[in-house]
């Protein structure tokens, strides 16, 4: 108990600026208008669940401090859930099985996604897409081949910055507009 007042958090205003960032980028029009993400509370939790996983697979390939620095956000997050579940209106004694579903829902889908994308196939990652964002069958969600492009697109954006950059919130991600599709693969120009 007393070890956490000797441990190296990153400041709180840094996390709040990375986490900004994280829910800037996962409430993009493009996503909603373009792609077709459903634009509802459940469709935006989705997109920053999405762009969340993305920040903390980067922020495990590197060493502790990285980790630390994962962890803070991830704490930050599930603050935000929670203060997001009271203002619905959600009671005092629902809000702890509320977490719960969204901890479970998280680590689901990180799961998913981190398979997905260790995976050679483009398919994997466009079925996950397809279940969790667009809660249909892949042949219904016509986004899905077009946001599993932007995922890979942001993995590789995102293993060219240094984890300092992202802990200052300097980081970048794909412009959604510009990724587009071609079999599958993301193209090229769609990486600023």
């Amino acid at each position: 108990m007393i070890f956490k007042f000797f441990r190296r958090n990153p400041p709180e205003s840094s996390i709040a600026r990375l986490y900004g960032t994280i829910v800037a980028q996962a409430r993009a029009v493009p996503f909603y208008r373009i792609y077709g993400v459903p634009d509802t509370v459940n469709g935006r939790f989705e997109m920053v669940v999405l762009h969340l996983v993305l920040v903390l697979r980067r922020l495990e390939a590197e060493p502790s401090s990285g980790r630390e620095l994962g962890q803070s956000l991830f704490d930050w997050f599930c603050g935000d859930m929670d203060g997001n579940l009271r203002e619905m209106g959600v009671g005092d004694l629902a809000v702890p099985r509320r977490m719960r579903k969204i901890g479970e829902a998280f680590f689901g889908r990180q799961a998913a996604y981190t398979a997905a994308l260790s995976a050679a196939d483009a398919q994997s990652l466009a079925a996950a897409l397809a279940r969790n964002v667009f809660d249909a069958p892949e042949e219904a969600a016509l986004g899905a081949p077009r946001l599993a492009a932007y995922m890979r697109l942001a993995v590789a954006e995102l293993a060219q910055q240094g984890a300092q950059a992202i802990g200052r919130a300097e980081m970048t991600f794909p412009d959604p507009e510009a990724v587009t599709t071609a079999a599958g693969t993301p193209t090229k120009d769609a990486v600023r």
